[in-house]
C-alpha cells in the first residue's frame, strides 16, 4: 500500500515534543505521528487493553515479521 500526503498544522510546542519522542525512538517525526494515529486507533478500538500491552503486541507482531519467534515448548518443565 502506498503512503499518501496528509500534511496536518502543529502547534510549536507539540512538535517539539514528537520531535523528541521521534529521536528518542529513532523514528522521523512522520513515522512517530503515524505510531501515535496507530496506537490511538487501536486504543480506542479495545479500551480494556492497557496501552503497554497494545505496544507489546505490536512488537510481538513485527518480531514475527522478521522470524524472531521460537515455539513455545507446550507441557515441557
Amino acid at each position: 500500500m502506498a503512503n499518501s500526503v496528509l500534511p496536518i498544522r502543529l502547534d510549536a510546542g507539540l512538535k517539539k515534543r514528537l520531535t523528541a519522542k521521534a529521536r528518542a525512538s529513532g523514528r522521523t517525526v512522520s513515522e512517530q505521528v503515524r505510531y501515535y494515529a496507530l496506537l490511538a486507533m487501536i486504543t480506542e478500538e479495545n479500551p480494556d487493553l492497557p496501552l503497554s500491552m497494545i505496544q507489546d503486541i505490536l512488537e510481538g507482531m513485527e518480531q514475527a515479521k522478521q522470524g524472531l519467534l521460537e515455539p513455545y515448548p507446550w507441557g515441557a518443565m
